[in-house]
This record gives C-alpha cells, sequence and structure tokens, in this order.
C-alpha cells in the first residue's frame, strides 16, 4: 500500500480553563487547586500519571491567579526568588542544583503568603530530594492525586487529543476506542498519535474499521 511522508509536528495543544473536563476521577484535584486559601501551609502537590492533565490543570491554576510556571528542570540557581503565586512542575525531577534554590523559594512564599503548586507524578515524599530540609518541606505538602480515568473523562481525554490535532473520527469510531482502550492517559496519547501518523500516511479516514486494525496492529507491536 502507497504511504505518504508523515512529520511529527506538535499538536495544537489547548490549555484554556474552558477545555478541562472535570469528572470524578479529577474532581477533588480540580476543587483543590482552585482553592489555595485552603491549602494547609499555603502549598499542594498535585500527583498523577503521564498525560493526566496536570500541567493543563496548573494552566488554569495560573490563569486564575498569575502564578509564575517554572519547570523543575530548568530552574536558574541564580534566578531571584518568586514574588507571587508559583508553580513548579514535573517536581519529582527536580535537579540538585535546583534544590537548594526551591527551599529558599518555599520559604520566602511561605514568609509572603504565596501559594506554591507543585506536580510531579508520585507523592513528595517519594521524590529523591538530596536536601533534608527541603525534602521534609516537600513531604510535608497536602497531596492531592488525580485518579485513573473513568469512561467520561477518557472520553473527554480522548475528544481533546484528537480537536488538538485537528483529526475528526466518526462517532463509531470514538466509541469503539473508548470501548477498547486500557484506562490509561498515556494509552490514549499514544494511540491518538499513532492514529494521526497512520491516518497520514496511507491517507485513511478515521472510521471505526481503520481505528480497529490500527488498534489491532498497535496491540500486537506491543506484545
Amino acid at each position: 500500500m502507497e504511504r505518504q511522508l508523515t512529520f511529527d509536528l506538535p499538536a495544537n495543544v489547548r490549555l484554556g480553563p474552558e477545555a478541562f473536563f472535570v469528572s470524578d476521577a479529577n474532581a477533588q484535584a480540580y476543587a483543590m487547586v482552585l482553592t489555595p486559601d485552603a491549602w494547609p501551609d499555603g502549598k499542594l502537590a498535585l500527583v498523577g500519571p503521564a498525560s493526566s492533565g496536570k500541567t493543563h490543570l496548573a494552566k488554569v491554576f495560573a490563569a486564575q491567579s498569575g502564578a509564575q510556571v517554572l519547570q523543575a528542570g530548568k530552574i536558574d540557581p541564580a534566578a531571584p526568588l518568586p514574588e507571587g503565586p508559583l508553580i513548579v512542575e514535573n517536581c519529582d525531577r527536580l535537579p540538585a542544583r535546583a534544590e537548594e534554590w526551591l527551599f529558599h523559594a518555599h520559604n520566602h512564599l511561605r514568609a509572603t503568603r504565596s501559594p506554591l503548586l507543585i506536580t510531579g507524578q508520585t507523592p513528595p515524599a517519594r521524590w529523591d530530594i538530596a536536601l533534608p530540609d527541603l525534602a521534609s518541606r516537600l513531604s510535608a505538602a497536602t497531596t492531592v492525586t488525580i485518579e485513573t480515568p473513568d469512561p467520561p473523562l477518557l472520553t473527554a481525554v480522548l475528544l481533546k487529543q484528537f480537536q488538538d490535532r485537528q483529526l475528526m473520527p466518526t462517532p463509531n469510531a470514538t466509541a469503539y476506542l473508548v470501548k477498547h482502550l486500557p484506562r490509561s492517559f498515556a494509552a490514549v496519547h499514544e494511540i491518538v498519535a499513532t492514529l494521526d501518523r497512520e491516518a497520514l500516511a496511507q491517507r485513511r479516514p478515521l472510521n471505526r474499521p481503520f481505528v480497529r486494525a490500527v488498534l489491532d496492529s498497535h496491540r500486537t507491536d506491543a506484545q
């Protein structure tokens, strides 16, 4: 079968508040993140697997609070301390060179009564933090978890992934995926990327037979 040359272009990801879907699996996280006045000691750890919506929810909080958003791996140890709310994403991968900066930032935020939101795939108590004082402070943060997606959230995430990539599957194709995909955010992200690539390469519409064939092939390759 003739295949068309494809390129891995970034998806046009929408991270506005109106695009965040709330279900039983993330309702508690959504409510907690958007009520910083209720965070004990002014800090909250948002935990969930990859592609679960942590970044999206953090962006919603940033839009509400004006918080500065930092990626843990890109923190400049010489940067000035934050003025106002702070979000540190992927804090479970905080490099050792940034630990002292975050320790002082934490204490500064606490002194100025500004909230600190940290995100990661596991709770802070399990993070590999070498600086004892920072480890104890982060471990003390209240933790809220985005749970395994229920069917409504799985459907919403799937539709958002398609929308971000400007794909239009048939309703039967979407229903088939919701029924047969693992209840995993990562699985949704991976299969939509695969469908995008294969639909372009094979010049095929995203209907149920095509989606089924790609999903079956994807499962075989994974075994």
